[in-house]
Parts: C-alpha cells; structure tokens; sequence
C-alpha cells in the first residue's frame, strides 16, 4: 500500500520524527527545491525541556505541545504524516509505515531516543520514564495516586520517591518535588505529615549534572540538599525487588515510585542498524555531513546520531541546541548539493548548558562565564519560554509560572486516567 503524498516534480525529503531537529530542518529547508515530508507517530511536536514540570502538576501538557499540521498550515510542499515508521529500505529508498510505504530522493532520521534501562527488566517493569508527554501525564497520575493512598491508608512508607540520574531532568524533577512537597502538599493533605517523605536522587557517577562545570555540579548539589533531597552520588542501582531499590552498595531503599531519568539510547529502525552503522548508546554513526554510514542518501541528526570532531571525540551531547545546529547546516547542505557545490562539514559551537533546581536557584555556564542563583534562574526561564513553539502556549506558560509563583499553590493536580473500554455483552 502506497502513503500517499501529491507529486510535485521536486526532490522528496523523508523527515522521520518531529523533535528539535526533525522540526528545525523541517522549517529550514528550501521548498523551493525540495518537498518536505515529516512523518511522526505523535500529531505534535513535545517541548521536553519541560515535561517534568507536566510531571508535577506544574504546566498544562497543552502549554509544551504544538500540533505539527498548525506549523505547516498555508506552507506549499510541505506535508505532515502522523504514522509509525516501520523499515527502511536503502536500495529501493523507501521507507515501510504502518501507513503505506513512501519513496524518497533524501531521507533523514531525526527519531532521538528512548529510556535505557541497561538490561534491568524489574526496573523497566517499575520505574516511570519522562520521555514524552503520554509518559509525564503518567507519572503525575501515580504521584497523585501515591498521597490518595496515604491519606486513606495511613502507611506514610509509600511516599518516598527515588529519582534515579543526577543529569538535569533528574536535578530538575528532584526539585520541584521538594518544592512541592514543601508548599504545595501540606495544603492538599494536611492530615498527612510530610516531613517524613523521603526524595532521594541516586547518582553513579561522584557529581551531579555530568557535561557541566564543577561549579555547577557543586551548587546544584547545595541547593537540593538544602531543599531536603538526599543525594547518594557514587551509587549505582542495580534491581528493584518487592517495592524496594537495590543499590551497588547492597543497601536496600523502600519507595512505591521510581522515577528513571538515567539512560537513553537510540531509536533504531528495522534495515538501517548494522553493526557497521551503530556505535556507543545505539546511535547511528555519521560522517561530518550527517550521512548514515554507506548510505549516500541517508542522514541522521539529533539525539539518534553519533558524530564526532575533534572537541566531541565521543559524540556531541544529546541536548537540543546540537540537534537544531546539525538540522540548520543539513538544511544549507541538501541545497548546496542540488546546486552542485560541496557541503559544508558541521562543527558544533557551544551556547552553553543550564538546569533549575527551584524557585529562585539555578545555573548557567555560558561560554564566557558561569553564574548561579537567582539570575541564572530568570535567565533559564527566559530562554526556556523563548524556546516553546506558539504565542498561546508562551502565554499559558509565562501564566501558570507567574500563578505558581505568586501563590505557591499550582492548580493542575488532576488524576486524568483513562477510562478503560467496556467489553461488549455475550449474545
């Protein structure tokens, strides 16, 4: 069965996944050379910077999310698909969903990654990931179910979180469960004492916030621990056994939720992940133009590709400023090659890194200088609300943080479960 898409007579480029560099070269790519044709198994584009705040109850889930199909509204030669792609088929340049099967002239593989338990099935069975929007409204559920159940059961054991990776999702849920924990449930539930609910982020590695400064890593671990989050640095968890954490140690932590922000690998797809291809955290080799290893007509960039250079000998890191860059020099690239000219090798520059802990804490290494606190906290919300896609949801965002700030009491603690299909009756 063939996905449909209307000829146009010019090149055809493939877009698997709608992320920061899905998107950017999305936008980036000259239509009037190419057609564009994003696929995606989600009709929106996640802001995941975020999704921890959805997580705990902080924002709206519409705030973060922007429908693809209001992105490519009134653009000619671009077209969306909301489909699941399924193998990639190099020599014949199509591509096989769950949709139809669609010819490409370029095809470029901007699907990221997903949750990396690194073989632990218990913990995959258990723990929660926060890869998506689906994943963090499912996480907050089961925080809100948690304190139902306390106060209905008394048992106060059930309320400890452990966060398990001190990278910046992991600081960043970490503290606003403190804060949560601090203003906001005592009000909720005040039959229930909360100064007996534990928060304990687990990290392998000696610091917290690895790829940032000393600084950083050092006033991030300040600021939680002032907060009363426990952190165990220098601990790696190795099972989770009958509502409890086992750690490297031997010791053993009781929590009903564990929350994973540890790992991530590559989103492979069936005929393009040979062992020729794929290198460290299942990522797709490239060269320094984004081609897919012995694959002239197959890019990658983003979170799913391992490039290197001489400053990144181990691949540039997984955030989204490399995502866009890589997109926006690809973009200048499919041009330059329909034009006949030589492409231009990419080269990472380095914006700088930031993460919040709470209100009024957070750092920031710039280039030129590192800072933390207070500033470092405006500046991340700038650059943050900057960042989302539509005027509306900067709004509705700016809106709930400004609430949440003035009042100490977000509203959005909804337990949204789906409701589950009735099974139709014997005749």
């Amino acid at each position: 069965m063939l996905l449909y898409i209307p000829e146009t007579g010019k090149k055809r480029v493939v877009i698997v996944g709608g992320g920061f560099a899905g998107l950017t070269l999305a936008r980036k790519l000259n239509r009037k050379y190419f057609q564009v044709v994003l696929l995606d198994k989600n009709n929106y584009h996640q802001f995941q910077p975020l999704l921890y705040q959805v997580a705990t109850a902080g924002l709206e889930p519409s705030a973060i999310a922007f429908p693809f199909r209001k992105v490519f509204q009134n653009k000619n030669s671009m077209h969306f698909r909301m489909c699941q792609v399924l193998k990639i088929i190099p020599e014949q340049n199509m591509v096989e969903t769950d949709k139809g099967h669609l010819v490409f002239d370029y095809l470029v593989l901007a699907n990221g990654t997903d949750t990396n338990y690194f073989g632990m099935v218990h913990l995959q069975e258990t723990a929660m990931p926060m890869k998506s929007v689906g994943e963090a409204l499912a996480l907050r559920n089961s925080l809100l179910c948690m304190f139902e159940k306390a106060i209905s059961s008394n048992d106060l054991d059930i309320l400890n979180v452990i966060v398990v990776g001190g990278g910046p999702t992991g600081v960043e849920i970490s503290g606003a469960l403190a804060e949560m924990r601090k203003y906001v449930l005592p009000k909720d539930y005040p039959d229930i004492n909360f100064s007996s609910m534990q928060i304990i982020l687990v990290e392998a590695q000696s610091h917290l916030l690895s790829g940032m400064s000393e600084k950083a890593s050092e006033k991030a671990l300040e600021f939680l621990q002032n907060m009363g989050v426990q952190v165990m640095l220098d601990t790696a968890v190795k099972d989770y056994v009958d509502g409890k954490i086992v750690l490297g140690n031997g010791q053993m932590v009781t929590a009903q939720t564990v929350i994973w922000a540890s790992g991530i690998m590559g989103n492979l797809i069936d005929g393009i992940g040979s062992s020729e291809n794929v290198g460290r955290g299942k990522r797709l080799k490239v060269d320094a133009f984004n081609h897919v290893n012995g694959c002239e007509r197959i890019f990658a960039i983003g979170d799913v590709c391992l490039q290197t250079e001489t400053s990144y000998p181990d691949g540039h890191p997984q955030m989204a400023q490399p995502a866009m860059q890589q997109a926006r020099n690809l973009a200048k690239n499919l041009l330059l090659q329909e034009k006949g000219k030589p492409m231009n090798d990419f080269h990472y520059h380095n914006k700088g890194s930031m993460a919040t802990v709470g209100r009024n804490k957070a750092v920031v290494d710039l280039p030129f200088m590192q800072f933390q606190g207070f500033f470092a906290w405006l500046l991340w919300m700038f650059i943050h609300l900057m960042s989302i896609l539509g005027t509306k949801n900067k709004i509705l965002t700016l809106f709930d943080w400004c609430w949440s700030y003035m009042t100490y009491n977000p509203s959005l603690r909804l337990i949204l479960a789906q409701k589950p299909k009735k099974r139709s009756k014997d005749v």
